[in-house]
């Protein structure tokens, strides 16, 4: 409970930091409200889209999308990293084609995913997916390809194999570094979400940012932009405790 306190506090001297440069920028800057609203008025501006519930209305649809998106790349990554990790020659065929793929941005596809998915949700989904997938399937091979031989020498002793050997021996011994690539997921997943509501949404925190610049509401902008960055946190931190509660029922903790 103290550790989780001390989290929280630092959590908030770190906020309060960031506000006190963000007003000193304003000051040295002379930036008027138009260009760039204060912590007041960004303030009054949460507030707002707290009240009205609007705020919540496009958390939630953000979150439905990220969530469906992120456990739609990440559970066939896994597996599919299993696999492959198992299989070195496979994936020395395949790894070429991962490499190529990999670095482009998932917004690149958007001209494709908009023409094949329409609007709506499935596009920011597919994004997410795309910028999602990469990270855990290249984490969940390394950490495959580097288990120790012995610990599959004695499964084969055992004669533990097949789906077994996989759910009681791989998946354990990857575990960390499968857990590395969710945690780049949830990041990726999350910035490419904003990007997706952008290009094909009428709804979402992404949404509401465009939706805001095009009323030339800065403030509401702010304001969206601070959401984001604390759901990312958010998102990041559960994903943290996933992997604590997992490393501790495992005995890895």
């Amino acid at each position: 409970m103290m550790k989780l306190g001390n989290k929280l506090l630092n959590f908030l001297i770190g906020m309060v930091i960031l506000v006190i440069i963000w007003q000193i920028v304003i000051w040295i800057g002379g930036y008027p409200e138009a260009l760039l609203p204060s912590p007041l008025s960004v303030g009054k501006a949460i507030i707002a889209l707290i009240v009205e519930g609007t705020l919540f209305e496009h958390l939630q649809v953000s979150l439905g999308r990220f969530l469906a998106g992120y456990f739609l790349a990440a559970i066939p990554a896994i597996i599919l990293g299993m696999i492959l990790g198992r299989l070195p020659k496979v994936w020395q065929v395949f790894d070429p084609i991962v490499q190529v793929l990999r670095p482009v941005s998932p917004v690149a596809w958007s001209p494709f995913i908009v023409l094949w998915f329409g609007i709506g949700n499935m596009p920011a989904i597919v994004i997410i997916f795309i910028a999602a997938f990469f990270p855990v399937l290249l984490t969940t091979v390394t950490g495959v390809s580097k288990i120790d031989r012995s610990f599959l020498k004695i499964a084969e002793n055992l004669e533990i194999r097949n789906l077994k050997l996989m759910v009681t021996f791989i998946f354990p011994a990857a575990f960390p570094s499968i857990v590395s690539g969710l945690r780049l997921a949830v990041g990726t997943g999350w910035i490419f979400l904003v990007a997706g509501e952008m290009v094909g949404a009428q709804s979402g925190l992404g949404f509401l940012i465009v939706d805001a610049r095009n009323t030339l509401n800065l403030d509401y902008v702010l304001a969206g932009i601070i959401f984001i960055g604390v759901s990312g946190f958010l998102l990041d931190r559960l994903i943290g405790l996933f992997e604590g509660w997992v490393g501790k029922h495992w005995g890895m903790t």
